[in-house]
């Protein structure tokens, strides 16, 4: 078993982790600190609630620590954590700086310790079945992929005030470039388009990035005030194209309390599948729907339990998340100069 302690106790800890540790039966969730007992969230009976970090540390039971808080102590918990000797799992965005990052990395090598970042849209049903698509050959070389991560949500921008915390391309932009890196690897070079629709001030609220490799273009675009969302996934190739309309269903799910002990959990309906158009090897027009892959945030965790226990390499890489930072410091000071 995997004993894991929780650094915080609101939204992302009860709704995006503890569904799939708790469903994990490699892993015992023993402790959760929060420095006050004023979560809505219901508490786990099995489960210690702390606010005394020093609980944390001094449990010698306790392997991995995972850090939920604002991305502002993200750096400092997980400096911590390294310093008491536990691993460390750490929500995205990993940290503010690239240089904070890559200290956290030579910090944890130094001690022989696990510190990997949570990036567990890798594992979106949506992606998954482009990369399904992708590695059938059928739509033959890729030429284009856009990628949309949209909402209508105009009211979040007019009351947030800028910050690298609150802004879209660090809270959202983390989840597609990490996509992007994860597939295709590092570009020659990207172009940016990070904005504050409302004007200066007020948070960032839209990006659009161009990645651009030998042969091809990978664009990453979302937007709060898009009343129609664009579609998930649309990637051209020479001999086809394959849209995906609908996101990964596992948020939408996890928002009605609707767990992953449900088997029907995150799975799409034919709805939802995508469609794929092709020109096949004798020239004929061939049209399907491709069946979902299932997407499963909780691998994130199977990935853990294989690196600490087992010494598996990692399924995100030091240098894939160091990279991920790089792009964002770089997307960010577009307005924060």
């Amino acid at each position: 078993m995997l004993t894991i302690a929780y650094i915080g106790n609101g939204k992302s800890t009860n709704r995006y982790h503890l569904p799939f540790s708790l469903n994990n039966e490699n892993i015992h969730v023993k402790t959760i600190y929060s420095p006050r007992n004023n979560s809505v969230w219901e508490k786990i009976p099995e489960v210690n609630y702390v606010n005394d970090l020093d609980k944390v540390w001094k449990d010698d039971e306790i392997q991995l620590v995972v850090i939920c808080t604002p991305l502002e102590y993200h750096y400092e918990y997980a400096k911590l954590a390294l310093d008491k000797g536990k691993h460390v799992l750490l929500e995205k965005p990993f940290t503010q700086t690239s240089e904070q990052a890559k200290e956290l990395f030579a910090y944890a090598k130094e001690k022989n310790l696990f510190i990997q970042c949570y990036q567990n849209r890798r594992f979106d049903s949506d992606f998954l079945t482009v990369q399904k698509v992708i590695s059938s050959g059928v739509l033959g070389d890729l030429l284009e992929v856009e990628m949309h991560y949209d909402y209508f949500r105009p009211e979040v921008p007019k009351s947030v005030k800028f910050s690298r915390g609150f802004s879209y391309l660090y809270g959202h932009g983390c989840h597609t470039i990490d996509q992007v890196l994860s597939l295709f690897g590092n570009p020659n070079t990207i172009t940016y388009d990070v904005r504050q629709l409302l004007g200066k001030g007020h948070m960032n609220d839209y990006f659009d990035l161009d990645f651009f490799y030998d042969s091809k273009k990978v664009s990453i675009k979302s937007s709060y005030f898009r009343l129609k969302e664009r579609p998930s996934f649309v990637v051209y190739g020479n001999k086809g194209v394959f849209i995906k309309q609908t996101k990964d269903r596992q948020e939408e799910h996890l928002k009605l309390f609707y767990m992953p002990t449900n088997k029907d959990f995150g799975i799409d309906l034919p709805e939802h599948y995508g469609v794929l158009t092709y020109v096949n090897d004798e020239g004929k027009y061939h049209e399907e729907k491709v069946i979902s892959e299932v997407g499963d945030y909780g691998r994130v965790y199977d990935g853990a339990y294989e690196s600490i226990i087992n010494g598996k390499e990692k399924i995100v890489k030091d240098e894939e998340t160091i990279r991920q930072m790089e792009i964002l410091e770089e997307g960010i000071q577009r307005v924060e100069s």
